[in-house]
């Protein structure tokens, strides 16, 4: 499949033209009052509905949301243009000369054969254009806290402080699980509490590693483990029990009979 460009600008040209509309003397009454903060919760909603499509393989669905994305884009820069801030064409303006500028290996004369040297270029660069102090600047604090403890990991791995093998980083996890286990015996709550960050910390390091990201894992254990204890209700209550009057021991056998039914 190729992009029709024309069209796609046609349709983007389009969306600005609507979004302009609704927020016009004759639009619509919620639109013209949203502003940029008022539409930051609806945005983070949508993003979540983009990261579920693709978790769910639904690709219609995920067409769908990443319309829904534009809109917030053309929606918060019609605001800015309304407020004489900036327009979507200077948005527009500074990505592209950001991707070029940060591409040196592509639009530039520097050599990247691997994905890591082209991400370390990225990095190199953008340090360099913010005038940041240290290079794990620039990762927001308000990141989901397994997100966040993988791209410091990065981008103080594009420095070179990272371990050269990952057997390295899985002497490290069972290092820190054996911390933790001392400091459950004889460390306070705050220790043991800093102990579980340590191996929180170990284990997205492992999965860095291993090219997996421990938010998409652990949210896919989350609906493992939510589907399973459901089986567990919806099973004992087909049995006329609830989940109050069952025991341990029926608990876990029919959580390991829906465990052997997803292996299959």
């Amino acid at each position: 499949m190729r992009v029709d460009k024309k069209k796609a600008g046609e349709k983007f040209e389009e969306l600005i033209n609507i979004v302009e509309k609704l927020r016009g003397p004759d639009g619509c009454p919620w639109d013209k009052e949203q502003t940029h903060r008022s539409l930051l919760p609806y945005f983070l909603e949508e993003t979540y509905e983009v990261i579920e499509s693709v978790d769910q393989e639904d690709w219609d669905n995920l067409k769908e949301e990443l319309g829904d994305i534009m809109l917030h884009v053309v929606l918060q820069s019609q605001i800015s243009t309304e407020e004489k801030i900036f327009s979507i064409d200077e948005s527009l303006d500074e990505v592209t000369k950001k991707l070029v500028r940060r591409h040196p290996h592509v639009f530039g004369e520097k050599n990247a054969d691997k994905p890591f040297t082209a991400k370390q270029n990225w990095e190199a660069v953008k340090h360099e254009e913010k005038n940041r102090e240290s290079r794990l600047d620039g990762v927001p604090v308000i990141l989901p806290a397994l997100t966040r403890a993988q791209r410091l990991q990065e981008k103080a791995s594009y420095t070179g402080f990272d371990w050269d093998k990952v057997e390295q980083v899985w002497d490290k996890v069972h290092e820190e699980i054996l911390e933790l286990r001392d400091a459950h015996s004889i460390g306070t709550q705050d220790h043991i509490e800093e102990e579980i960050g340590d191996v929180l910390f170990a284990i997205v390091n492992l999965g860095r590693f291993l090219k997996i990201s421990s938010e998409d894992a652990l949210r896919k254990t989350n609906k493992k483990f939510t589907t399973r204890f459901s089986y567990i209700e919806k099973t004992l209550e087909s049995q006329g029990k609830s989940v109050d009057d069952a025991t341990l021991d029926e608990m876990e056998a029919l959580w390991n009979e829906k465990k052997i039914m997803d292996r299959k």
